[in-house]
């Protein structure tokens, strides 16, 4: 038996089969399987396959709204490298796999993919404005830099599962801060 309470059994198996193989070719029985329950546990937490997918989107994807951002006048590099050590990003490289994975098709994962990724924009334009005051003006590059940078934070796993490559947040947050020098 796996340590945990069954449904964090069932959702820790979840995780692992969706991000290996995807959400369609994952049997109920082998989530099952590898959380160490009965099927009809399974069933009895989420009654449908769907749910499984929803509660560990709902559960296991969230940026914390409401933090301050550790922002330093004139450093918009060091800014951004704060940001992404502390950002309140709760998203395992398997849920992020998941959620590129399935994104094109369940809507509510494409909706959560949305809004992380309007948070991480957002927080990085703010970040942003506040490193660089003078450049409040200049609202199109700041946006462009931000999406940049939420872009690696979000999408970093990905690359590094297809390219092998891992990307450093602060060599983007530097190529960043001297992009809008």
């Amino acid at each position: 038996m796996r340590i945990g309470d069954a449904r964090t059994r069932i959702l820790d198996a979840a995780e692992e089969l969706f991000a290996g193989g995807g959400y369609e070719a994952t049997p109920t029985a082998l989530i099952a399987r590898l959380a160490s329950v009965p099927k009809g546990l399974v069933f009895h937490y989420f009654p449908r396959k769907i749910d499984v997918l929803v509660a560990l989107i709902d559960e296991r994807t969230l940026v914390e709204e409401g933090r301050e951002v550790d922002a330093v006048p004139g450093d918009p590099a060091g800014t951004l490298s704060r940001l992404a050590q502390r950002l309140p990003l709760s998203a395992s490289p398997a849920m992020r796999r998941i959620l590129f994975r399935e994104a094109d098709t369940h809507g509510s994962v494409k909706e959560r993919l949305g809004r992380l990724n309007g948070e991480l924009i957002r927080r990085a334009r703010f970040a942003l404005e506040l490193a660089l005051p003078g450049a409040r003006g200049d609202a199109a590059r700041l946006e462009v830099a931000a999406a940049t940078f939420a872009a690696v934070l979000l999408y970093q796993e990905n690359l590094c599962q297809l390219t092998g490559h891992q990307i450093d947040p602060n060599a983007v947050a530097e190529l960043i801060a001297h992009a809008l020098a």
